[in-house]
C-alpha cells in the first residue's frame, strides 16, 4: 500500500524522483488510507494539516497543493495555504524565487477564487509591495472585472492608495481617478485636490466649474458653492495661461450675477486673469464695468483700492524701465512735425498714466454716489448729494436734477421728493432762467406726490419765488389757482370717498398750508373783500384753526369790522371745543371789553358766564379774572365779590389760595374787615371739593391770625392759632410753633402759654401716631383733611376764651 501512495503523490507533484523526506511516515497511514477511499472529504484534509503542524515546509506545501488539487473551491485551504505561503517569504527580497512563485500561486488561487474579494486584496496588496506598476495596474483592471459592483468599494480605496505613489505616472493616476469618479461622482473634491497637488490646473478648473455648474453636487468636506467659485477663481485667475481652452469670461460673470456678497472679489479676479495674460486695457475695461455695477460701498472699495493699486504698479514700473533705459543713445537732430508720432513714438507715457490716476482719485466721490444711489435709487438725500458734487458744473447738476426726477418713485421714496422739484427750480432760479423755473414748477404740481402736504409745499415755493422777483399779481393768481376745487363736487360722502381715492391734485383745495399762504397773499396785496372771501372760504371747508380765527378777526378789526370779527369769533367758538377755544374765548372777550367798555356791560356778563360755564376747572381761572376785573371797572362791587366767591369754589386746589389771595384784597378795598373775617372763616371751613389744602389753610389761618393781632383781638387770634395748630406738626412747622410761641410772649399769660405747651405736646403725639398707623389709610380714603374737620367749631372756641379771659 505504502508504495502506492507513493507514487500517487510523486504522480501529482511531478517529480521523477522521490525525495525521502516527502514519504509518508507510518503516522501518515492512516490519513493516506482514508483519503483514497474519499479524497474529497475536506475535515481529513484538514485534520490531516493540522496533525502535520510541525512538518517540514515543502511537505506541508505538498500537502496543501494535494488538497486542493483535490478541492480546488474550498476558500478555507486555499486561504490557509497562501496565509502560510505570505509567511514564508517574509524577509527575502523580492527577486526571490519564492515570491516569484507565491504570485503564481495566487494566480492560481484566483482561478477559482476570482469571487473573493479578500484573495484580491491579499494579492493587490502583496503586488503593491513589489512595486511592479504595471503588472499591479492590469490585476486591479481584473479584479475590478471580476467582482460585483457591491463589492468594488473595497478596492477602490486600495486602488487611489496606489495611484497616490510617488512614483505613479500622473497620466495613469488621472485615468483612474476618471474611473472611480463614474462610480462615485461625489469624491470629485478629492480628484480636484490630486490635480492641484500634481499642478493639473487646467484639469482642476474644468472639474471644479462642472461641480460649481451642478446643481446636485453637495461636498463632503462641506463646502458652500461659494467657496467653491472662489476656488475657482483663485485657479483660472491664477494659471491664465493652463485655463485656455474655458470661458473664464462667462464663468466669472455668471459667479457675479449669482453670488452678490462677494460681487467686487469676482469682479478683481476677473480684471486679475486679463492683467496675467498681458491684456491691461481690458482689465481695466473690467475695473470699470465693476465700480459702475457693484451695489454695495464694500464691493466698492475693494475694486477702487484695487484698481488703484495696479495703476500705481504700473507707474512705478514704468519709472523703473525709464531709470534703467541707457542714456548713449545719439541723439536726433531732425525736426520732429508730428506726423510720424507712431512710428517715432518712445513710449514714455508716465505723464498720461499719473493724469489717469488722478482722475480716478477725482471720480471717487461719483462713482460712491453712484454706488449709493444703485442701492436705492428712490433716496432723496442722495440725490441732493449728488448734485452738490458737481458744484460749478450747471451742465452736469441740470443732467442729475432731470434724471432724479425721473427715478424717483414717490409711493417708494426715502424723504421728500417734492424737495427735488423745489431744488430744481431754484437751481434755475439762482441762474437767472425764472421761465425754465416756472417750467419745472408747472411740471411739478402735475406730480402725482405721496401727500398733499408736499404739493402745497410746491405750490407755496412757486408763489414765494414769484415775490422775491416782485410779481405779486402772478402770485396771487397762483394761489388763486391752487386753491380753486375740482370742477365737479357731488354730496359730502361722495366727495369724501372720490377724494381717498383720487391723487393729491384732487384734494388740495383742502389744504391747510395753502391757505393760510393764500390769507397771507390776500391780507397784503389783495382786497378787504376778497381777503374775507378767503377766511370765508376756509371755514365753509371746515379746515379752520383757532389761529385762523384769531387772524380773522385781527384783520376785521384792523380794517374797523368789530361786529363782524365778534361774529367770527362765535363761529370759531361753535366749531371748537376746550382747550382749544382757551385763546378765543380770551381773545373775543378782552377786544370785547377793550371795544364797548361799560356801554353793553349785560351783554359783556352773558359772554363771561357762557366761556365760565363751558370752561373746564383748570382753564376758568383766568377767565374769572377777566369777569371781576370787569366788574371792578365797569359793574358793582357787589357783583365782584359774587364773581370772586364762585371763583374760589370753581377753580382747580393748587389755584386756590391765589384767587382767594385776590378776593381778600379787593374785599378789603371795597368792604372794610367784616368782609374780610367772613372770607377768612369761608375758607377755613369749607369742606371738599371747595376746600383749601392743608399747606394753604395754614397760611390763611397766620394771615388771619396777625390780621386778628393788628386789631387788637388777641383772644381771636389765639382761637385762630389753636385750629391751625391741628396742621401744624411741631417736628417740621417750627416757624408756625415759633410765631405762637412770640405771640404768647407779647400777649399771653402763664396759663396761656402752658395751654400752648400742652396743645404742641399733643398734636405732636398726634402727628406721631398718625404717622405710625394711620397715614397711608387716610390718604387713601379720606377726602376731608385733618385742619378742615377741626376748624369746624372755630366760634365755640373763640367763646371759651373769651370767657377765660374774663375770669
Amino acid at each position: 500500500m505504502a508504495p502506492g501512495l507513493v507514487e500517487q503523490s510523486a504522480a501529482q507533484t511531478g517529480h521523477s524522483t522521490i525525495d525521502k523526506d516527502l514519504l509518508p511516515e507510518d503516522a501518515d497511514l492512516l490519513y493516506e488510507e482514508e483519503l483514497l477511499r474519499n479524497p474529497y472529504s475536506l475535515r481529513m484534509w484538514w485534520r490531516y494539516l493540522e496533525a502535520r503542524k510541525d512538518a517540514a515546509q515543502k511537505r506541508r506545501f505538498l500537502l496543501y497543493e494535494r488538497a486542493i488539487s483535490a478541492l480546488p473551491g474550498s476558500y478555507k485551504l486555499w486561504h490557509a495555504y497562501l496565509k502560510e505561503r505570505r509567511a514564508a517569504i517574509r524577509g527575502l527580497p523580492l527577486n526571490h524565487s519564492a515570491v516569484e512563485g507565491l504570485n503564481n500561486t495566487y494566480e492560481r488561487a484566483l482561478v477559482s477564487m476570482h469571487k473573493m474579494p479578500r484573495v484580491w486584496v491579499e494579492y493587490l496588496e502583496l503586488l503593491m509591495s513589489q512595486q511592479k506598476l504595471t503588472h499591479t495596474r492590469h490585476v486591479f483592471d481584473r479584479c475590478l472585472c471580476s467582482l460585483p459592483i457591491t463589492q468594488h468599494d473595497r478596492i477602490w480605496t486600495l486602488y487611489l492608495r496606489f495611484v497616490m505613489q510617488p512614483d505613479m505616472p500622473v497620466e495613469t493616476a488621472l485615468r483612474v481617478y476618471r474611473r472611480y469618479l463614474k462610480l462615485e461622482p461625489s469624491h470629485t473634491e478629492e480628484y480636484i485636490a490630486y490635480l492641484k497637488s500634481k499642478g493639473s490646473w487646467g484639469e482642476a478648473a474644468k472639474k471644479l466649474a462642472a461641480v460649481v455648474d451642478d446643481d446636485t453636487f453637495r461636498s463632503l468636506e462641506g463646502k458652500s458653492k461659494h467657496q467653491l467659485w472662489l476656488e475657482l477663481c483663485d485657479i483660472i485667475t491664477r494659471h491664465p495661461d493652463l485655463v485656455r481652452g474655458m470661458k473664464v469670461d462667462a464663468i466669472l460673470r455668471s459667479g457675479i450675477r449669482k453670488f452678490t456678497d462677494e460681487v467686487g472679489r469676482l469682479w478683481t479676479s476677473l480684471a486679475d486673469y486679463y492683467i496675467r495674460r498681458g491684456l491691461i486695457e481690458k482689465a481695466r475695461d473690467v475695473y470699470e464695468e465693476g465700480l459702475t455695477t457693484v451695489t454695495t460701498v464694500r464691493d466698492f472699495s475693494l475694486i477702487f483700492d484695487t484698481l488703484t493699486q495696479f495703476e500705481e504698479s504700473l507707474i512705478g514700473h514704468k519709472m523703473a524701465q525709464m531709470g534703467d533705459e541707457s542714456e548713449d543713445e545719439t541723439p536726433d537732430n531732425e525736426e520732429d512735425d508730428g506726423r510720424n508720432f507712431l512710428l517715432s513714438d518712445d513710449g514714455k507715457d508716465i505723464d498720461l498714466r499719473i493724469a489717469r490716476l488722478e482722475h480716478l482719485m477725482e471720480r471717487r466721490p461719483e462713482l460712491l454716489s453712484s454706488v449709493m444711489l444703485r442701492q436705492n435709487p428712490h433716496a432723496v438725500h442722495e440725490w441732493h448729494k449728488r448734485v452738490k458734487l458737481f458744484e460749478g458744473n450747471p451742465t452736469r447738476q441740470i443732467l442729475t436734477y432731470t434724471e432724479a426726477v425721473k427715478t424717483v418713485d414717490a409711493d417708494k421714496a426715502v424723504g421728500k421728493p417734492h424737495t427735488l422739484w423745489v431744488a430744481f427750480a431754484k437751481f434755475y432760479e439762482r441762474h437767472g432762467d425764472i421761465a425754465n423755473a416756472r417750467v419745472i414748477f408747472d411740471k411739478a404740481t402735475q406730480v402725482e406726490l405721496k401727500y398733499m402736504d408736499d404739493l402745497a409745499t410746491v405750490w407755496c415755493e412757486w408763489a414765494e419765488m414769484e415775490l422775491r422777483h416782485k410779481n405779486f399779481k402772478r402770485a396771487l393768481s397762483l394761489m388763486r389757482q391752487a386753491t380753486q376745487p375740482p370742477a365737479t363736487l357731488g354730496t359730502r360722502q361722495a366727495m369724501g370717498a372720490a377724494e381717498r381715492e383720487s391723487p393729491v391734485q384732487g384734494r388740495l383745495y383742502r389744504s391747510l398750508k395753502l391757505w393760510t399762504f393764500y390769507c397771507d397773499l390776500e391780507e397784503s396785496l389783495g382786497t378787504p373783500e376778497s381777503t374775507r372771501a378767503a377766511y370765508d372760504r376756509i371755514m365753509e371747508l371746515r379746515i379752520a384753526t383757532p389761529q385762523i380765527i384769531l387772524n380773522y378777526a385781527a384783520f376785521l378789526q384792523e380794517h374797523k369790522f368789530w361786529e363782524e370779527s365778534f361774529k367770527v369769533y362765535e363761529r370759531g367758538l361753535s366749531l371748537f371745543k376746550w382747550p382749544h377755544v382757551r385763546d378765543l374765548w380770551q381773545t373775543y372777550l378782552s377786544h370785547f371789553v377793550q371795544r364797548y367798555k361799560g356801554t353793553k356791560l349785560e351783554r359783556a356778563r352773558d359772554l363771561f358766564r357762557q366761556a365760565i360755564d363751558s370752561a373746564p376747572p383748570k382753564d376758568s381761572k383766568q377767565l374769572f379774572l377777566q369777569y371781576a376785573a370787569l366788574e371792578e371797572t365797569y359793574g358793582l362791587a357787589r357783583s365782584a365779590m359774587e364773581v370772586y366767591d364762585r371763583a374760589v369754589r370753581t377753580v382747580v386746589d393748587k389755584e386756590r389760595l391765589e384767587v382767594y389771595n385776590l378776593y381778600l384784597a379787593r374785599a378789603t378795598q371795597f368792604f372794610g374787615v367784616g368782609k374780610v373775617r367772613e372770607i377768612y372763616e369761608t375758607a377755613i371751613e369749607a369742606e371738599a371739593p371747595y376746600g383749601v389744602p392743608d399747606e394753604d389753610c395754614k397760611k390763611m389761618c397766620l394771615r388771619y391770625a396777625k390780621l386778628e393781632r393788628g386789631l387788637g383781638e388777641v383772644d381771636r387770634a389765639r382761637a385762630i392759632y389753636v385750629h391751625a395748630s391741628a396742621m401744624a406738626d411741631p417736628r417740621r412747622d417750627t416757624a408756625f410753633w415759633a410765631d405762637w410761641n412770640a405771640f404768647e410772649v407779647a400777649h399771653g399769660n402763664e396759663d396761656t402759654f402752658r395751654e400752648m405747651l400742652r396743645i404742641r405736646r399733643s398734636v405732636a403725639a398726634s402727628f406721631s401716631q398718625t404717622h405710625f398707623n394711620t397715614t397711608i389709610i387716610d390718604a387713601a380714603t379720606a377726602p376731608v383733611t385733618t385742619g378742615q374737620c377741626l376748624l369746624l367749631k372755630l366760634s365755640n372756641i373763640i367763646r371759651y376764651y373769651q370767657k377765660t379771659s374774663h375770669r
